[in-house]
């Protein structure tokens, strides 16, 4: 089983909000065939705690322009990793220390890749 065409729309928009809110390095796995929970996993970094937040609000924002809010949502406190859960996919919003601490890209490195696009933000104006 593959990951659906609307999961992948999703990380797609997903990404681009976190890249718009500075986000950095986003990769996302299709992992359908692992899981029975999720068809995707987003996983993407931020600097500092607080831009975590930012790039949480940015995602959040987007999907629910859409109708999707998280069905989940866990790590707020910290701000050192945001879980945001929307059924069809899972976005990762990690401190870049956790990011390279836990390796999630390592943990998931046989599941297929999927390709986000084009990410950069719109230019201003």
């Amino acid at each position: 089983m593959s990951a659906s065409v609307e999961a992948i729309e999703l990380a797609k928009l997903a990404a681009r909000a976190a890249v718009e809110k500075k986000a950095l390095d986003p990769v996302a796995f299709d992992v359908s065939d692992r899981l029975a929970i999720t068809d995707l996993f987003l996983v993407v970094a931020a600097s500092n705690e607080r831009q975590v937040g930012g790039v949480v609000d940015g995602i959040e924002e987007a999907m629910l322009k859409i109708g999707r809010k998280p069905a989940r949502r866990e790590g707020d406190r910290e701000k050192r990793w945001v879980l945001l859960d929307y059924v069809d996919i899972v976005v990762h919003v990690q401190h870049s220390e956790e990011r390279t601490l836990y390796a999630l890209e390592q943990l998931w490195k046989d599941c297929p890749a999927i390709d986000l696009g084009e990410l950069e933000p719109a230019p201003a104006g």
